[in-house]
């Protein structure tokens, strides 16, 4: 049901509408972040603005616009959300926000300052107290809410839109969503007021973020997991982001980041992937030439540059400043696009179909248009190279344009081809002669003072410097501005100043000159825009498959498959193993199907179960990311959603409990839990009495039992073993243990974290054997170590005896057998003898368990 009228007002009048020219902006964009070495850092910097509008009806309708303000790319989502509005707060994390915008009619007048409508509401709604909640220092600004306004969102978008073969999609899919599309109007509106930006005609990737076909992870889940960043040390890269993390570009880092956080759950796009990586670690000619011309986009940054030509700040155009970043950012992109051509040769004999695909994309004739273009009008390596030289005959290879010194203003100031522009060649001569002056001013006065001085260029001009150690004494009579820097004496004269004011003349005269062959050059390019957004997708995609390779081979990975049971041989934490050394850490086997889907983990404290269960979360992460695991065979389901219950602590700011910490968590699993899902809970319970503890994990876990979902339930109650041991689909594990005994008046143990079948038995009354080192009385000891084995033997033995768990054992055994053959017949490659020796040993077992329960 769509909003009342009050929603549907025009966001502006007919002058304010959005223009259709654009002007190019440059203060915008902040420095690359790309990493100069593979170990990349994992931090990422929050850069999207949201806009978040929520439905007034019980549906929980929630549409989000996303604008990353660094890249220029724009997402659009809606979707339907629970009370505890996870789904939301997911995406929210996917797109890292530096500002959130919601309608002022979300806030109450106590929240912001802003709020003085008559329609402010007395109480903030409950989607913004769960955003400040689950994001308390990103500032939240409300909007008017008559900017919200879905046929404005819509005029944008189709404004916007890049003109590729995914636009058509891309509005057909917005075109009925109506809260996506008002948050998009909200956005943009924004944009234009707030951040004085406008983007030029069809120039921004804006897409149409589907819901479905990813696996949902909640926040809570990411954090104790540590998908993204270490729990205990931030800036720590253990993590399963600093794991993986081998990437080259900016662009595929932040891939792998959003495909961490939410996998994808389409088997043909995993097996695709998992193709490539394959193909990556088997052949070593591939390898290495990938990796060879990754290495020559180090540094490199696409979506940043392709933002920085698409948008404009008004209030800086035709300064040296704009001019000067317009020339940067045209010299950067003429190393990508001549970077690009090694790629695509890289990849010319491959046989997987996505690199096929990897390898079309970056072959797109527009972007030989776009290299031709660029190279028609910017100088080659060796020109540019030879102009510097001769202009300063000082060389700080001025081709790294983000670098600073004269080597870089150089680069500018002759990037442009000679004979383009009369008055440029005449700007650009003065300013080589001004920077002659100044090397003339500089021999003279180290011959007439006799001192070893060097030039050095700073951001206002050039200095003088000389050693602290070849300065005997003060500097001669006519140098001011002495300061002390890096164990070297900075200064000047008044004829530097001089000089330096007309190199900066000069400079300035030849940067805004560039500018306008640069500006007419960024028109050109806007037209086949939209390849530079492809060719970005496709080197994010190849760099983070190759950063799975290289992972793989590093660590001794092996291929996933995807057979509808979780069947892990020998599997390894992932974090974990970079942390142990070899040989300390234990591998693991997992087995999980829909004879055993809900397997209660026990165990004493220390003994490795919830490392076990995030081990498990954490290689079905990896598999759905299509990346080889750390294992020797692992077998896997897809799982629409991972939801867990890891953490005991209470949460103070929340004024939460413990126990209604868990309730709350208990609470969102059983809301979004379904058959696809899988779901890791540890110590549910614990934060209320044994008794209420026992009943709540018992009636929680009968309803995941009955929606069939893979659960791994780690708990201290032995008595969830006995009253859920009806349950066909529930199985007992422990993590196994050994006694010690190193004196007759001692106990110890040592934990093999080990999975095991079965109860432990040989860990009953541990806590009793344990009670010895606190020194009680002997009679005490042995009086409540024969009450506890009496009561366990009277409750094993009325078990044994119940006719319910006899019908309960055989439930169980026919459901495995069904399971069993299910699964030969669908996957089985052995042989026939094998085969027939593997059925006949089913058949001898399930005898042996009927005849057993009869």
């Amino acid at each position: 049901m769509r909003p009342t009228s009050s929603a549907t007002t025009r966001p502006w009048t007919a002058q304010s509408r959005p223009t259709s020219t654009a002007r190019p902006r440059t203060g915008q964009s902040r420095p690359g972040t790309a990493r100069p070495t593979t170990a990349a850092s994992s931090r990422h910097e929050a850069s999207f603005v949201l806009a978040i509008l929520e439905g007034r009806g019980v549906a929980h309708e929630v549409g989000i616009a996303a604008l990353d303000k660094d890249t220029g790319r724009a997402m659009l989502i809606q979707l339907s959300d629970c009370q505890t509005y996870v789904k939301t707060l997911h995406q929210m994390h996917l797109h890292s926000p530096c500002l959130i915008l919601v309608p002022d009619t979300f806030l109450a007048a106590t929240d912001t300052v802003a709020a003085t409508s008559s329609k402010t509401p007395n109480t903030t709604t409950l989607l913004v107290q769960c955003i400040q909640d689950e994001f308390p220092g990103v500032p939240l600004e409300p909007v008017m809410r008559k900017y919200w306004n879905d046929d404005a969102g819509l005029q944008f978008i189709s404004q916007l839109c890049v003109q590729d073969n995914e636009r058509a999609a891309t509005l057909l899919a917005a075109s009925n969503k109506y809260y996506a599309l008002s948050a998009a109007a909200a956005l943009f509106k924004h944009a234009e007021i707030k951040l004085n930006t406008q983007f030029a005609n069809a120039s921004l990737l804006i897409r149409f973020v589907p819901v479905e076909g990813t696996m949902m992870i909640d926040p809570e889940t990411a954090r104790n997991l540590e998908l993204i960043g270490n729990r205990t040390f931030k800036k720590s890269p253990h993590s399963l982001f600093g794991v993986l993390n081998h990437t080259y570009t900016a662009m595929a880092s932040r891939l792998l980041r959003a495909n961490i956080l939410s996998p994808i759950t389409v088997q043909t796009a995993i097996d695709a992937r998992l193709d490539v990586v394959e193909e990556l670690v088997q052949s070593e000619d591939i390898f290495t030439s990938v990796r060879d011309a990754l290495k020559h986009l180090n540094k490199m940054d696409f979506d940043k540059l392709i933002s920085s030509l698409v948008s404009s700040e008004t209030r800086e155009s035709g300064t040296s400043r704009t001019a000067s970043s317009r020339v940067a950012q045209m010299l950067n992109l003429r190393n990508v696009v001549k970077s690009l051509p090694a790629l695509q040769n890289a990849l010319a004999g491959s046989k997987s179909q996505l690199l096929q695909i990897i390898r079309e994309m970056l072959s797109d004739e527009r972007l030989a248009r776009i290299e031709a273009l660029v190279c028609e009008n910017l100088n080659e390596e060796a020109s540019l190279q030879k102009a510097s030289l001769l202009s300063t005959k000082l060389y700080t290879n001025p081709l790294t344009c983000t670098q600073t010194g004269i080597g870089a203003v150089n680069a500018r100031v002759y990037a442009v081809r000679a004979n383009c522009n009369p008055l440029l060649d005449v700007a650009r001569e003065t300013y080589k002669e001004n920077v002659g002056d100044i090397h003339a001013l500089h021999r003279a006065l180290s011959q007439e003072h006799e001192l070893p001085m060097s030039l050095v260029y700073q951001e206002s001009g050039f200095v003088f410097a000389i050693k602290k150690n070849d300065l005997d004494g003060r500097l001669p009579a006519g140098f001011v501005n002495q300061t002390i820097q890096k164990g070297r004496c900075l200064f000047s004269s008044m004829e530097l100043k001089k000089r330096n004011a007309r190199m900066k003349d000069a400079l300035d005269e030849a940067l805004i000159l560039s500018y306008s062959t640069i500006k007419g050059l960024v028109g050109d390019i806007l037209a086949d825009i939209g390849a530079l957004y492809k060719a970005s997708e496709a080197v994010a995609l190849l760099d983070m498959l190759w950063s799975f390779a290289h992972v793989s081979i590093l660590r001794n990975y092996v291929r996933p498959e995807f057979t509808g049971t979780l069947a892990i041989k020998a599997g390894r934490h992932p974090i974990l193993e970079t942390v142990k050394s070899a040989g300390i850490l234990v591998p693991n086997d997992v087995y999980c199907s829909e004879s055993s889907c809900f397997q209660i983990i026990q165990g004493p404290n220390m003994s490795g179960k919830s490392t076990y269960l995030k081990q498990v979360g954490l290689l079905a992460v990896m598999a759905m990311c299509g990346c080889f695991v750390p294992a020797e065979y692992a077998s896997f389901r897809i799982h629409d959603s991972l939801l867990s219950r890891l953490s005991n602590d209470d949460d103070i700011e929340r004024n939460l409990s413990t126990f209604a910490n868990e309730m709350a968590s208990s609470a969102m699993i059983l809301g979004l839990a379904s058959s696809d899902t899988m779901v890791l809970i540890d110590e549910l319970g614990r934060g209320t009495s044994p008794k209420e503890g026992v009943a709540i994990s018992h009636a929680i876990a009968e309803v995941l039992i009955a929606l069939k979902c893979f659960v791994f339930f780690a708990t201290h109650y032995h008595e969830l073993s006995v009253t859920l041991s009806r349950q066909p689909t529930v199985v007992n594990l422990h993590l196994s243990t050994q006694r010690t005994r190193p004196s007759p008046s001692s106990i110890g143990m040592t934990f093999q974290y080990k999975i095991v079948d079965g109860v432990p038995e040989d860990m009953d009354h541990y806590g009793l054997d344990l009670a010895r080192l606190a020194d009680l009385p002997q009679d005490v000891l042995v009086e409540s170590k024969a009450t506890a084995i009496r009561l366990t033997e009277l409750e094993a033995l009325q078990h044994q005896s119940s006719e319910s768990s006899k019908v309960a054992n055989r439930r169980k055994a026919l459901l495995k057998l069904r399971t069993q053959l299910t699964q030969a017949f669908e996957h089985s490659t052995l042989p026939d003898e094998e085969f027939k020796a593997y059925i006949a040993r089913l058949q001898k077992g399930i005898t042996k368990t009927l005849r057993e329960n009869i």
